[in-house]
C-alpha cells in the first residue's frame, strides 16, 4: 500500500473529543490504513470488526515490543531496565505469556473478584455520600479514579496511601498525544515505582497476608515461580491496568448517559439492562483508542494488504467496534443492544484477565450513581468536556450537578 500514514491530530481539541467521524472515514477508506499514532509512532490500523477479530489471533502477530523494527518503540521504554519492563503477560507471547498467565490466573480467579461486590458497593456508596451534600462534584476526580483505585489497592494489598504516588508514576509513563515521551520523564517513574514495589513485594514474603500480591509471591506451577523481575513486572502491569481504564470506562459511561437523556430513562426504568449497557459503552466508547498494538513477526496479509516484518500493527477496536458490517447502526448509543461481542477487551489468548472486574466496578459505579443521583446533569456544556489524548480514552474531568434530599441520602443499597 503505497498511501502517505494518515496523522490521528491528538493535538486537535476537535479530534480529541470526538475522534469517531475520522476513525468512520478511515474504515471506509479501507480495511488497513498507516497511520501515526500516539507518540509520533507509525502503525497499520486494521479498521473492520471481522479483520480484527482474525488479527489479535494472527500466529505471525507478537504481543512483544521486541519483534517490531521501529526502535522508538524500544527508546520510549525506561532505558536501564527495558528487558525487566517487558515481562509481563501483556508483552510477551506463548511459551512465555501461557505461564505467566497461568500463573497469575492461580491468584486472579473469579471467585475471588465475585466475593468483591459487597465491598466495591461499599466503596461505591461511601464516595457518594461524600459528595452529594455539595450538590455538585468532579465525577472524576471524586469517584471515577478513588473507586478502582481503592478496589484495586486492596485487591493487590498496596496501601491506599500510596495510591497519589502511583497514579503519578504511572501518568508520566502513559503516552500522551503526537508528542514522544520526554526519556527522564520516564526513567524517573519507573525507577520510583520499581523501588516501591520491590519493597512492598519484600514485606508481602515476610508478612504474606490475603491479598493477591502475596498470592504472587508464593504462585506455582509445575515446581516454577516468578523471578523477581516478572514479579515486579506483573505487579507494576496489575497495578496500572487494574484502575486506568476502568477510570474511563466509568467516566465515558456516565458521560454517554447524560449525552442521550432516553437512554439514561431507560436504565433508571429498568436497572436489568445494566450489564448489557456496560457492554455498550465498551463498544461505543471504549477506554483504550484507538486499539491494540501488535508487532509482526514476519511480512503478513490481511484484507488483501501486504504488511512488512517488523511493522507495528494496530487492531483498532474504537474503529472496528463501530462497523456497520457487524453493528446496525453502530454509531447510536443503545443499551438495550443484543450483539455487543466488542473488541475492547481483545481477543484469543491475550483476552483481558481483569475484564470480569472492571465489568463488576463498572456496573456497580455506573449503577449506583443512575439510582442514588436520580437528577444527575452535567455541570459545563458538552463542548466544555476535555478528553485524554491517545492511547486512552476518557473524560479527563467530568463536572456534574445533582440535588441532595433525605431520599437520596437513604437509597444505598
Amino acid at each position: 500500500m503505497s498511501q502517505q500514514p494518515v496523522l490521528l491530530p491528538y493535538a486537535d481539541p476537535a479530534f480529541v473529543a470526538d475522534p469517531f467521524p475520522l476513525y468512520r472515514q478511515l474504515r471506509e477508506d479501507g480495511p488497513v490504513r498507516r497511520a501515526v499514532i500516539a507518540g509520533g509512532l507509525e502503525a497499520w490500523l486494521v479498521t473492520r470488526y471481522e479483520d480484527g477479530l482474525m488479527a489479535l489471533s494472527h500466529p505471525q502477530l507478537s504481543s512483544d515490543v521486541r519483534d517490531a523494527s521501529d526502535p522508538r518503540l524500544i527508546e520510549r521504554l525506561p532505558t536501564t531496565e527495558r528487558e525487566s519492563v517487558l515481562r509481563n503477560m501483556l508483552r510477551s507471547d506463548p511459551p512465555d505469556h501461557t505461564r505467566l498467565r497461568r500463573l497469575v490466573s492461580k491468584a486472579f480467579t473469579a471467585r475471588r473478584v465475585a466475593e468483591l461486590r459487597p465491598r466495591v458497593q461499599e466503596i461505591a456508596d461511601r464516595l457518594l455520600d461524600e459528595i452529594v451534600p455539595a450538590g455538585r462534584a468532579d465525577l472524576i476526580e471524586s469517584y471515577a479514579l478513588p473507586l478502582p483505585v481503592t478496589v484495586i489497592s486492596e485487591l493487590l494489598g498496596v496501601p491506599v496511601a500510596d495510591r497519589h504516588d502511583f497514579q503519578q508514576w504511572t501518568d508520566d509513563m502513559v503516552l500522551r498525544g503526537n508528542e514522544p515521551p520526554d526519556p527522564a520523564r520516564v526513567d524517573g517513574a519507573w525507577q520510583q515505582m520499581r523501588s516501591y514495589l520491590t519493597k512492598l513485594l519484600e514485606a508481602k514474603r515476610a508478612r504474606p497476608g490475603d491479598d493477591l500480591l502475596s498470592a504472587l509471591t508464593v504462585a506455582r506451577d509445575e515446581e516454577q515461580r516468578l523471578d523477581e523481575d516478572e514479579l515486579i513486572a506483573m505487579a507494576f502491569l496489575l497495578l496500572a491496568a487494574g484502575y486506568i481504564t476502568t477510570v474511563n470506562l466509568i467516566g465515558s459511561g456516565i458521560a454517554a448517559l447524560l449525552a442521550h437523556p432516553d437512554q439514561l430513562r431507560m436504565l433508571r426504568d429498568d436497572p436489568a439492562l445494566l450489564p448489557g449497557a456496560i457492554e455498550e459503552f465498551l463498544r461505543y466508547d471504549g477506554p483504550v483508542n484507538p486499539g491494540i498494538a501488535r508487532f509482526a513477526r514476519e511480512d503478513v496479509t490481511i484484507a488483501g494488504v501486504n504488511i512488512p516484518r517488523g511493522a507495528t500493527v494496530l487492531v483498532a477496536s474504537a474503529i472496528a467496534d463501530r462497523d456497520p458490517q457487524h453493528f446496525p447502526e453502530p454509531d447510536r448509543l443503545d443499551i438495550a443492544r443484543q450483539d455487543n461481542a466488542h473488541l475492547a477487551f481483545g481477543h484469543g489468548i491475550h483476552y483481558c484477565l481483569g475484564a470480569p472486574l472492571a465489568r463488576l466496578e463498572g456496573q456497580i459505579a455506573i449503577g449506583t450513581v443512575v439510582r442514588r443521583l436520580p437528577d444527575l446533569a452535567l455541570g459545563v456544556s458538552p463542548d466544555e468536556l476535555r478528553w485524554r489524548p491517545g492511547g486512552l480514552r476518557g473524560p479527563e474531568h467530568l463536572p456534574v450537578t445533582f440535588t441532595f434530599d433525605d431520599a437520596t441520602a437513604g437509597s444505598r443499597s
